[in-house]
């Protein structure tokens, strides 16, 4: 039985679903157990000479998927959450210093992330007023970043957002719609400038 039928069969199963979830999950700290994350080795998928730092938070839970590439690298202090969607990092890539990635996230080979910078496919729903909003739940749309692409400082890509091969991306940036291959985008909201 593969894992994706494993969670075909989870989702027909609702009690059973929440009793493994609250197994696996820290409920008040919105990260795996303690010794779940023990295992990390055992279900994190790591390319040859990849390198990630002590200090970066893996809020990886075995039943998404985790992937990083040949020699890329994730600096200290980052965040990588797959809690609600894939996340999978080519090869020749750098997680920069106190980055946050959550999933599902897509990032290709020889991708540069400078410091600061939130990649997110997650947004807490908020429409029904007569609702606290941390009881509407949340909704995802996949984040891909292509091949070859440059981040600067502190910027945002928020959910949905396709950054096509050889793009820029300006420092503090916020991007909200897709970048154009081998284009320079910069400002709040991000729109091309070259």
């Amino acid at each position: 039985m593969n894992k994706q039928s494993i969670r075909e069969s989870l989702n027909g199963c609702q009690g059973l679903k929440h009793f493994l979830d609250y197994l696996v999950m820290n409920q008040r700290d919105a990260r795996p157990r303690w010794y779940i994350r023990l295992l990390a080795p055992l279900y994190q998928h790591r390319g040859r000479g990849s390198k990630i730092y002590w200090s970066v938070r893996m809020d990886t839970p075995p039943y998404r998927r985790f992937s990083l590439g040949r020699s890329s690298v994730v600096e200290s202090f980052s965040c990588i959450n797959n809690a609600v969607g894939d996340v999978v990092i080519g090869d020749h890539t750098r997680v920069g210093l106190h980055n946050t990635i959550i999933g599902p996230v897509t990032i290709g080979s020889h991708v540069n992330l400078a410091q600061g910078i939130t990649v997110t496919a997650l947004n807490h729903n908020f429409a029904d007023t007569s609702l606290r909003i941390d009881e509407q739940g949340v909704s995802t749309k996949p984040v891909t970043i292509e091949d070859d692409v440059w981040v600067g400082a502190n910027a945002v890509i928020l959910p949905g957002v396709t950054v096509g091969r050889h793009a820029v991306i300006a420092a503090g940036a916020v991007v909200t719609k897709d970048v154009p291959p081998f284009s320079v985008v910069g400002g709040v909201p991000a729109r091309v400038l070259k």
